[in-house]
């Protein structure tokens, strides 16, 4: 009897406690991640910006069926994301996972493709092995987000150059938390910040950059200025991009620019340091690079960075067709590495490029820093090793296709052509300027600036997009038409202006790291029925000898 009460009162007593338990769970949230890389760990910036959220979110994910392992992770890690971001938000994420070719009709399954496509998601025809044969799948690695009667599309599976299949799906996953979360804030946020592309110098605008526009105008308010010498021109805008001028800037105008990151303003320089075209080369095989100044030099020095007036030409570059002879009256086209063309890589792991795409370059400048105390430099896009700088005036002339290039005239080392300043930064106008300009209350001329951020690019074709001849299409930015491969340029400039404009934190995020834990392939096929076999044949032995062993003790303790 004695016994039995105890029983009873253990029994209720741990009831009693588990009651407490999920009572005080009821008002205490916390979640424990065990992993060494914190795998299943969100930012706090995505934490906030979760409780915040005024309505439910829906998100569509188009990654489910039969698919190839490393699919199936990201799959899996999608879900996990989800999840957390589920409960993060007090149960206001909601999802489905959809398979688009589901259907066993092929039209059905062409009319979802399509409107996937027209949604903003991009296909990947992957190839898998079945058995004895390789089958072929086009899968949506994305998800259509929608939040507040608005809908926006998401990437999930990120291309990488020179990244393997594991690598590139790996990076995927570690990308997973931003992509998701900066999707939402995306839709969620009420009040549009203002970016400005500044035009009246023959700046990149129209067309050349409908492409970025569209997906900035997703998040933020875009315009164009025309400075004009006023005063208050840039007051509203958050940052301004100042994409591939043509001719100089006045001294009234570059007061307002600068007077514009004074006050905490950020500035994004995409400018050439030679004037040459491929237009130059259509109807003669060569043309001349000549120095290019836009009277931005000073400036640029002042604040760290200084584009060179020559080109960098890099092995590892874009191709271009070229007329190799006539078969009839048809020309023959090839298609040969233009070295004027370069294929930038990122440069660290800084947020704004960790994990991106090559960069889809033109007749680009090498980039230096100048000292400067205060602020902090970041390089963060450069050439390959296998590159070499010609300085301008330069000729550049088709005819070097001719020949194979020599190697050893490559081997100058990496060229930067994007670089990070963050900081304090001093005035240009720093005793240039007259005493009344100076002490005018109305102007509020500062000689150094609050803590704030500015890009240099020393390549302006990197936001531009290509038009086809007739007008009538916008190709995306970064795709090239002739590896018919779309490269990080879109995703760059976005990250650019996220970066500084960003005051929540959320593109820290971008940082996550997941360590790749491969297997080793060769001894996989080598020790497959060894493995096999320890993982089906020992866990039954244990349970029998384990079982053979209670069997025994029991039958001598109870032994007559």
């Amino acid at each position: 009897m004695n016994i039995k009460k105890q029983n009873i009162f253990r029994f209720l007593l741990t009831l009693v406690i588990l009651i407490l338990l999920n009572y005080i769970g009821s008002f205490v949230f916390f979640r424990f991640d065990l992993t060494s890389e914190k795998r299943y760990s969100i930012s706090n910036a995505s934490k906030e910006m979760l409780k915040n959220l005024s309505d439910v979110v829906f998100v569509k994910v188009y990654l489910d069926g039969d698919l190839p392992a490393g699919f199936a992770r990201l799959r899996q890690s999608t879900k996990e994301m989800l999840n957390e971001f589920r409960a993060y938000s007090d149960s206001k994420i909601e999802y489905e996972f959809i398979d688009p070719s589901a259907s066993p009709d092929e039209k059905t399954r062409n009319e979802i493709y399509h409107q996937l496509s027209q949604q903003g998601l991009q296909y990947s025809n992957i190839s898998f092995n079945e058995g004895d044969k390789v089958s072929e799948k086009i899968i949506f690695p994305g998800a259509i987000i929608s939040y507040l009667g608005k809908e926006t599309p998401v990437q999930l599976l990120k291309s990488q150059l020179g990244a393997g299949s594991d690598e590139m799906l790996n990076n995927s996953m570690q990308q997973l938390e931003f992509e998701i979360a900066n999707a939402i804030q995306n839709l969620s946020d009420p009040v549009s910040k203002k970016i400005g592309f500044i035009t009246g110098q023959g700046e990149l605008n129209g067309p050349d950059v409908s492409d970025i526009s569209k997906f900035l105008k997703e998040k933020y308010s875009v315009e164009e200025i025309v400075i004009d010498g006023k005063l208050n021109s840039l007051d509203k805008f958050e940052a301004v991009i100042i994409a591939k001028p043509k001719s100089n800037f006045n001294e009234k105008d570059k007061f307002i620019i600068d007077q514009f990151l004074m006050t905490g303003g950020k500035l994004f320089f995409l400018i050439d340091g030679t004037d040459v075209s491929m237009d130059s080369l259509q109807g003669s095989p060569t043309t001349m690079a000549i120095p290019l100044s836009v009277n931005l030099e000073d400036m640029l020095f002042k604040y760290g960075a200084r584009i060179n007036t020559n080109l960098i030409m890099d092995l590892r570059s874009l191709p271009i067709p070229v007329v190799t002879g006539y078969v009839g009256n048809q020309p023959k086209q090839e298609l040969f590495p233009w070295f004027y063309f370069p294929l930038a890589i990122p440069e660290s792991d800084h947020p704004v490029v960790k994990n991106l795409d090559a960069l889809k370059t033109q007749f680009s400048s090498s980039l230096d820093t100048i000292g400067k105390p205060g602020t902090k430099k970041t390089f963060l896009f450069s050439t390959s090793e296998y590159s070499r700088i010609s300085s301008a005036p330069t000729r550049v002339s088709l005819n070097i296709l001719r020949n194979k290039p020599d190697e050893k005239l490559f081997r100058s080392g990496p060229k930067h052509i994007a670089l990070l300043i963050e900081g304090q930064f001093e005035s240009l106008f720093t005793n240039r300027i007259p005493p009344q300009i100076e002490q005018d209350v109305k102007i509020g001329f500062k000689e150094k600036s609050v803590q704030t951020k500015l890009i240099v690019v020393s390549d302006g074709d990197i936001i531009r997009n290509e038009v086809n001849k007739s007008g009538d299409k916008i190709l995306p930015l970064g795709y090239d038409k002739y590896t018919q491969r779309e490269y990080g340029n879109r995703d760059f400039v976005l990250n650019c202006i996220n970066y500084l404009t960003d005051k929540s934190g959320l593109i820290i995020a971008r940082t996550k790291e997941f360590k790749l834990r491969l297997l080793d392939r060769q001894r996989v096929e080598k020790e497959r029925l060894f493995w096999q076999l320890l993982n089906t044949v020992c866990p039954v032995s244990l349970v029998l000898v384990f079982g053979l062993i209670k069997y025994f003790f029991r039958k001598r303790k109870f032994a007559i």
